[in-house]
């Protein structure tokens, strides 16, 4: 139970955060390291309860006392690595498992992360304590910066819109439906990644310089930043409507709103600010002629409306015009020793050429759950995942179960599928039987045993 307005009190948050501990790779999805996700799950609602009810922030506190945020990027890495080689192993295998709920919480499991540090590293505090780990978040984050840049603004590209009218139903199988999911999860994290970029770099005084280094000069994000400015995934268009994806779900704006700024648009923004405009950035980022002409693209993008949301563009705006009719400074050449991240290619190295082996294993342990294990494992993702509480933090709308159609129906027993139509829900039910059942009977045990 909770209470009213948090998840966790401060010392069950505290005793949570003090027993996390570091699994390998081949326990991901074993009853310990679920038990360890529900506890990172509850904490990441509590952080967020607090960061928006503008309370004390006790989770970042117990974080940093305990010098675990070093260990909880070493988890988001390590699921990161789990869903770029494990599970497409288990696709490939054509492994079906009696239920995907484990699966899925797995892939799930790296927005759960990154979203608690997302929350986190809005304070300097939590850079510092990070330490050279930043590092290895700083690649995380360029990697699901590449992918937003791959990604563009493709109208075509429909995967996360809201479908209206009637679609042709396609059979898929359960694997078939968590590839699906995976590709919605991973544009979702991607956009907090950036903003995670972004609070690192509000905070190279408390980083090593190694960090900045590699934003700058050996992933260039500032280029990266400019073409999500040109060609911004968050943004389609579909049957003449504009739609925009603000505060975690697709939303149908008209024109004159599609110019207001979201939180996401501001963070491209205020990092391409930070990263063009502190002397120490300019002193680093060697400014050639193809960073330049990419650079003062943004030029027409800085509008007197954009002006108005963001004034502090205006010294970004006279820093472009004045680097129109002029060569940049040369940069400063010193002799730096630079570290390199560590934590993802020992990981990589540590596992090589194993992925397929642990994939047959947990195929055959960890998704290959007894009944028993499966029910049990139910009552404590019905404890866990508190359906009042996630009304208040849900990402997007909930969607049809079916044919992916906004939903105004919920499953009256368990509570956890949506339907749009009886026609989708009576057509599901043959398949959604047994997950119902088991999360029934939980949710009905524990009020039993409240």
């Amino acid at each position: 139970m909770t209470t009213q307005g948090h998840v966790l009190l401060s010392v069950e948050a505290e005793a949570y955060v003090e027993h996390l501990e570091e699994y390998a790779l081949p326990d991901i999805g074993s009853s310990r390291w679920f038990q360890q996700h529900e506890h990172l799950e509850k904490l990441n609602m509590q952080a967020v309860v607090n960061a928006s009810a503008k309370e004390d922030e006790y989770v970042k506190d117990f974080f940093i006392s305990h010098d675990k945020i070093t260990l909880l990027i070493k988890d988001l890495l390590m699921t990161e690595i789990w869903k770029q080689h494990i599970f497409p192993e288990l696709i490939d295998m054509e492994f079906k498992p009696k239920t995907t709920f484990s699966l899925y919480m797995v892939l799930y499991h790296e927005a759960t992360v990154v979203n608690l540090l997302e929350t986190m590293m809005f304070y300097k505090e939590t850079c510092e304590v990070a330490d050279d780990s930043v590092l290895d978040l700083v690649d995380y984050c360029y990697r699901k910066l590449c992918f937003l840049v791959a990604k563009g603004n493709d109208d075509e590209d429909e995967d996360f819109l809201p479908q209206k009218g009637d679609v042709t139903q396609k059979i898929m199988s359960n694997m078939e439906e968590l590839e699906v999911q995976d590709r919605r999860l991973q544009f979702e994290i991607s956009i907090k990644a950036l903003s995670l970029l972004r609070y690192v770099t509000d905070h190279f005084d408390s980083v090593s310089l190694s960090v900045m280094t590699r934003v700058l000069n050996t992933h260039d994000i500032p280029i990266l930043l400019v073409q999500l400015v040109e060609s911004p995934p968050w943004t389609r268009k579909k049957d003449g409507n504009i739609y925009k994806f603000i505060e975690g779900k697709w939303q149908e704006v008209s024109f004159e709103d599609s110019l207001k700024l979201t939180k996401t648009e501001g963070q491209v923004w205020l990092a391409l600010f930070h990263l063009l405009m502190e002397k120490d950035c300019q002193g680093k980022y060697e400014l050639n002629n193809y960073r330049k002409n990419t650079i003062l693209k943004l030029r027409s993008y800085l509008t007197e409306v954009l002006l108005d949301q963001l004034p502090v563009l205006g010294e970004l705006q006279r820093y472009l015009e004045h680097l129109s009719i002029m060569d940049p400074p040369p940069t400063k050449k010193e002799l730096l020793l630079e570290q390199v991240p560590q934590i993802r290619d020992h990981l990589l190295s540590k596992y090589e050429g194993k992925w397929a082996k642990i994939a047959k294993s947990q195929s055959r342990t960890t998704f290959n759950q007894s009944e028993a294990e499966v029910r049990a494992q139910a009552q404590r993702w019905a404890s866990t995942y508190n359906f009042d509480v996630l009304e208040e933090l849900i990402s997007e709308p909930p969607k049809c179960a079916v044919c992916g159609h906004p939903a105004s129906k919920r499953c009256s027993r368990c509570q956890n599928e949506w339907y749009c139509r009886r026609e989708c829900q009576v057509g599901h039910w043959k398949k959604h039987k047994s997950a119902c059942d088991l999360l029934h009977n939980a949710i009905e045990k524990i009020k039993q045993e409240g």
